[in-house]
């Protein structure tokens, strides 16, 4: 899919007359009015239905997402095997790891789970703010922390010596998607077949009831 600004300057009627990622950057650190007016002339709503890839190793990836509906998953081909890596729902960024914020080549796919709004941030963009403002380095320092800090834990839970202690770290960690979506993508991402995690969740809810 190549992406691009259908509505004009009529893009962010629907979201308050800015972009969304100001409000992101804005929780990190006060902006300046020039850092404001390249956000929204570069940024740009998308939509994607269901089950559809928002990137994958056929094209250079030029974007990340601020995801403000549905839910997204990166994942991996193995033979002829889907196995996700992570999951992104609400107000979070949805990008491939490899490449974050590079045009780089990545095996890694991403496809929405659900029907997703998303904001389109060009790496471009991402780029010419690092280079041109410190605030901006500030902004996505800060950003990049709470990334690593995700991919470190989901490192973690990929360690686990048990399908049950990585089930019980996810929900410790991830618990707000268990119930927000379908059981497949989390039974893949903890590396374990959608039986097994039924059995373990029927094992819990009656160990509870004892």
């Amino acid at each position: 899919m190549n992406l691009k600004n259908e509505l004009g300057d009529r893009k962010w009627d629907n979201f308050g007359g800015a972009s969304p990622l100001i409000q992101v950057f804005k929780a990190f650190h006060p902006l300046n009015d020039a850092i404001e007016k390249i956000i929204n002339e570069h940024t740009f709503p998308v939509s994607f239905a269901k089950n559809k890839h928002i990137a994958s190793p056929l094209k250079k990836n030029r974007y990340i997402y601020l995801i403000l509906q549905g839910s997204v998953h990166g994942y991996i081909k193995l033979g002829g095997q889907k196995i996700t890596t992570w999951i992104a729902i609400e107000n979070e960024l949805a990008g491939t790891i490899r490449n974050l914020w590079t045009e780089e080549g990545s095996d890694e796919y991403i496809e929405s789970i659900d029907p997703v709004v998303a904001i389109a941030i060009p790496h471009s963009m991402s780029r010419f703010l690092y280079d041109n403002f410190a605030i901006a380095n500030y902004v996505g320092r800060k950003m990049t922390e709470i990334y690593y800090r995700s991919a470190s834990e989901r490192a973690f839970i990929s360690r686990l010596p048990t399908a049950k202690k990585r089930y019980e770290r996810f929900l410790k960690t991830y618990g707000y998607l268990a119930d927000r979506v379908p059981l497949k993508y989390i039974a893949s991402f903890l590396g374990m077949r959608l039986e097994t995690m039924s059995r373990i969740r029927s094992g819990m809810v009656k160990g509870s009831n004892r």
